[in-house]
């Protein structure tokens, strides 16, 4: 059976999220287009755009970690055309400057059809708060 366009872009997504949890800057190189057009956006940091920066970013996140594992839910899959966009939660475990840490990013990764391959032209990621953190402290109202 023919594999779907659906399909392809999932398997791009997850080949995406064993490069990243692999640490290593040539399985990254392999998951995306390399040129000025590609954008990085990781939790915290500014825009980064072009190849170049982005690669460089990979690469300091790489050094800085000794170990990273995804459980990634909730992926949706959108495709027009040659552009393609999946929205997704990485459930992540890692280990850095000897601290394990536990997050929860919401993730939206666009794909470009290139070649007759999805590669990955932007990769935005968010923290994840819970809804009590978000909300309003209570306020209480004081009768003289």
């Amino acid at each position: 059976m023919k594999e779907t366009e659906v399909e392809k872009v999932r398997k791009a997504n997850e080949d995406f999220y064993e490069a990243f949890g692999s640490l290593k800057i040539g399985q990254m190189d392999l998951v995306w287009r390399h040129s000025e057009e590609v954008q990085c956006i990781h939790p915290g940091w500014e825009v980064l755009s072009g190849w170049k920066l982005v690669r460089s970013s990979w690469e300091h996140i790489f050094r800085a970690t000794q170990f990273m594992k995804f459980h990634i839910t909730d992926v949706t899959i959108a495709i027009y055309d040659k552009i393609a966009w999946v929205v997704c939660t990485e459930n992540i475990s890692s280990a850095q400057q000897d601290r394990y840490l536990e997050s929860t990013i919401l993730a939206t990764n666009i794909y470009e059809k290139y070649h007759d391959r999805w590669l990955m032209i932007h990769h935005h990621g968010s923290p994840v708060y819970s809804r009590s953190a978000l909300q309003e402290p209570s306020r209480k109202t004081h009768l003289n």
